[in-house]
C-alpha cells in the first residue's frame, strides 16, 4: 500500500529524536513518538506501520496519525501534540450558590437516605433549578474544608 504522508526527517531533527531516545528525556509519550518517527523515517530503517504498531504496542491508525500530523502541522507539533485550542473549563460556584449547596447538606437528607452523599446533593442542586448541570466532583470540591 503507497503510503500517503511520507516521513522524511532531517539530520538535525533525526538527532534531537536519537538523544531524547537515548536519554528517556521528557514524558513516555514524547520519547515514544520520537521512537515511532524513528522508525518510520525513509532514510532510516523504513518500517512499515504494522510492524512499528507491533514493536510499540500501538494501533497502525496511531503511526498513520502521526505521520500526518509531522507532513502536515511540522515537527514540533508532531512531536509535542497539540495544545487545545479550548481548554476544559472548571465549573465553579459562586459565594451565593456555594453557601446554598452548604445550607443543603447540613439539612437533613430526603426521605429514604440517611445521609447526603455527593451524587444525591448534586442530582438536589440540579432539581432545585440553582444550576442546570453539576458534577458530584463539584460539589465534593464545594464542600472540602481548606485551609
Amino acid at each position: 500500500m503507497n503510503k500517503k504522508y511520507i516521513v522524511r526527517l532531517t539530520k538535525k531533527e533525526r538527532e534531537e529524536l536519537s538523544e531524547l531516545v537515548k536519554r528517556l528525556s521528557g514524558t513516555a509519550q514524547k520519547v515514544r513518538r520520537a521512537q515511532i518517527l524513528l522508525k518510520a523515517d525513509v532514510r532510516g530503517p523504513n518500517w512499515t506501520d504494522k510492524r512499528i504498531a507491533e514493536a510499540f504496542s500501538c494501533r497502525v491508525q496511531t503511526i498513520e496519525n502521526l505521520r500526518m500530523r509531522l507532513v502536515t502541522e511540522g515537527f514540533d507539533v508532531a512531536l509535542q501534540g497539540k495544545q487545545r485550542e479550548t481548554p476544559p473549563r472548571k465549573k465553579c460556584l459562586d459565594g451565593k450558590l456555594e453557601a446554598q449547596v452548604i445550607a443543603l447538606r447540613l439539612g437533613s437528607p430526603p426521605k429514604g437516605y440517611s445521609n447526603w452523599s455527593l451524587r444525591l446533593l448534586a442530582e438536589h442542586v440540579v432539581e432545585l433549578g440553582l444550576v442546570d448541570s453539576i458534577s458530584h466532583e463539584t460539589i465534593r470540591q464545594t464542600l472540602k474544608k481548606t485551609g
